[in-house]
């Protein structure tokens, strides 16, 4: 192998993958980077067998070939070396890369790329194609209601579903629920249901990056996998076995109050909320009142601590129904007021032991379930 790469290039590409890189492995190959030379360009691939990442940049090959080198030395050795052109060079009997950029040289030994887990590249036809921008879109509003906890694996993914031309992401954790639908171009043949781990959503919105490219999703026919591929950046990862909960069922079929205020007023009483919140389980009040007459109707979003105090924020909200105290967990407010898209938002409640339902006003397209929390004396 003998090629040349911009290092600006060479390190943004070894920023993208090197997410993928295992970090606690018993397989040396695997805290490894794949430097492959191909057809003009430099694929590099890291992978800890769960989640793989690959990305291309534009070179010079003189000659192709590949090897493996250890991720972080190779990506620290490149973020230091000078804004110019690098020349790699493979010596195959000892797999040692040679690198020189400007005034430096550098050998780093490597392990034989035969021994890499073979990441295949995914059919070039069927998929789905959707914008960079929109999936992103859904993954943040849905992939932070996932499980952190490993005793349930099915509830650490987020479940996909396309039916027709309806595409749909659900994450749950047992306290909450996050829906995100969006509408394809086009109906796909066949009916879709994959779960994708949170942490491979959450990998792919930070390497997408920006702008009008689209993405395409294939999940490859028997492999257990699903592949996510734009122009210069693939990601791969095995899905999640298991069945995921009917989560129709959670959601309420109805309310007796619906609570309609601002979002950024709700989300800055959460935040003052959640200060003393933390020492008393995360809980959070919320008082709702009916207007009288010409006065609006009320929300006080209060929280307390014997240790650090307690506080009070009330907004004004249009409120439909009766008046309601229910609880819940504050942070978990916090967290989808923060993915909520559109200057108003409705609550429905239909009791103090009953879910709640957060909707943006101008967004059927979203929805949240939070579990609420008991209130005590």
């Amino acid at each position: 192998m003998k090629v040349s790469v911009l290092q600006e290039n060479l390190a943004h590409g070894l920023s993208v993958v090197s997410r993928a890189v295992s970090a606690r492995s018993t397989y040396p190959i695997l805290a490894n980077v794949l430097v492959s030379a191909e057809d003009g360009r430099l694929r590099l691939s890291a992978t800890d067998r769960e989640l793989g990442i690959t990305s291309w940049i534009g070179a010079k090959v003189e000659e192709a070939g590949a090897t493996t080198v250890p991720a972080r030395t190779f990506t620290d050795l490149v973020s230091t070396l000078p804004s110019d052109t690098i020349d790699m060079e493979l010596v195959v009997r000892t797999q040692t890369l040679q690198l020189s950029a400007g005034r430096s040289t550098a050998e780093i030994k490597g392990i034989d790329a035969q021994e890499f887990p073979p990441m295949p590249e995914p059919d070039g036809d069927g998929g789905i194609e959707l914008p960079v921008d929109d999936l992103k879109e859904m993954i943040r509003q849905v992939v932070f209601a996932a499980s952190r906890d490993d005793a349930r694996p099915v509830l650490t993914g987020v479940l996909i579903t396309v039916e027709g031309s309806t595409m749909t992401m659900a994450a749950a954790d047992g306290f909450r629920l996050s829906v995100r639908t969006y509408e394809l171009s086009a109906p796909v043949e066949e009916a879709i249901r994959a779960i994708v781990p949170s942490r491979a959503l959450n990998e792919l919105a930070r390497v997408v990056g920006d702008g009008k490219e689209k993405v395409r999703m294939v999940l490859p026919p028997g492999r257990g996998q699903v592949v996510f591929t734009l122009k210069d950046v693939e990601v791969r990862c095995q899905l999640v076995e298991g069945s995921f909960p009917e989560y129709q069922q959670i959601i309420p079929a109805g309310h007796k109050t619906r609570t309609i205020l601002a979002t950024d007023a709700f989300l800055k009483g959460a935040k003052q909320a959640e200060i003393f919140a933390r020492e008393s389980s995360h809980i959070a009040r919320l008082n709702i009142t009916p207007g009288e007459g010409k006065e609006p109707g009320t929300m006080v979003v209060s929280a307390q601590s014997d240790e650090t105090g307690s506080n009070e924020a009330k907004v004004d909200a249009t409120v439909e129904g009766d008046a309601v105290l229910i609880a819940f967990n504050v942070r978990y407010l916090r967290e989808v007021l923060e993915v909520v898209n559109g200057a108003n938002v409705a609550l429905e409640t239909s009791a103090a032991a009953a879910p709640g339902v957060v909707r943006p006003m101008d967004d059927d397209r979203f929805l949240h379930v939070i579990m609420p929390m008991h209130l005590g004396k």
